[in-house]
């Protein structure tokens, strides 16, 4: 992680996305870009949540774990989304891991911050309730889901969101396969079966498994799979 107080970036971000408004003038001078690099881990389940992020730039993966070490994936998150909102109403611990899938930049502030200045801010206070109330809209679809589609569908979504940005960017067009566990636990299902669809994946022409990796071959087709974007 690095962290960034150029000023002219920072008021870009908030300009391009028109959140002036979320913020009063005794709070500008405690913003921060924060910068995340692939595959960083930006907070921990579990650990102390002390930031409010805004992300402004990349995508980033959201996932929990299990006592038993078992992971879930949960979503993918793009622009312009927040980081730590239900840690800050509920001033309770990170409840998931939040990982940058691509190269990543957040508004960042001390969550000690906002409550000083932001507490009573009607804009932000709207702007919180309309991001919390999707998250739970999300959940439910994600529920949903996970029930009624198969792997080969929710196989072909994770791939989708692993591999490209939030323009539809090639990330780098490749997954690892070091370790298909942790692949099938992130998408609910078995180390077995999650095999047997890659079989047919390569069978069909969707993906391409060499030295260690899935080569994605036809993204269309993977969308058309996905029927819809499950994690997002």
């Amino acid at each position: 992680m690095k962290q960034s107080k150029t000023i002219e970036q920072l008021e870009s971000y908030i300009q391009s996305y028109e959140i002036a408004h979320l913020f009063t003038e005794e709070i500008l001078p405690y913003l921060s870009l924060y910068h995340f690099e692939k595959g960083e881990v930006i907070c921990s389940q579990g650990e102390a949540a002390e930031f409010l992020y805004i992300l402004v730039k990349g995508k980033v993966k959201i996932f929990t774990t299990s006592e038993d070490g078992k992971t879930l994936i949960l979503s993918f998150k793009t622009p312009l989304e927040v980081i730590g909102d239900i840690e800050y109403v509920q001033e309770i611990p990170t409840i998931n891991t939040v990982e940058a899938v691509s190269s990543v930049v957040m508004i960042g502030v001390r969550q000690s911050v906002v409550r000083k200045f932001l507490k009573n801010h009607p804009s932000f206070l709207q702007f919180m309730l309309e991001i919390i109330t999707r998250k739970f809209h999300i959940k439910s679809q994600f529920m949903r889901h996970n029930i009624l589609y198969p792997v080969e569908t929710r196989l072909a979504s994770y791939l989708v969101s692993v591999a490209y940005d939030e323009n539809d960017a090639l990330v780098n067009g490749m997954v690892s396969t070091s370790n298909l566990t942790d692949i099938a636990n992130l998408i609910g299902t078995s180390y077995r079966h999650l095999n047997r669809v890659i079989k047919e994946f390569c069978l069909t022409g969707l993906v391409e498994r060499n030295k260690g990796t899935l080569i994605i071959k036809d993204l269309e087709g993977l969308k058309i799979l996905a029927k819809e974007n499950l994690y997002e």
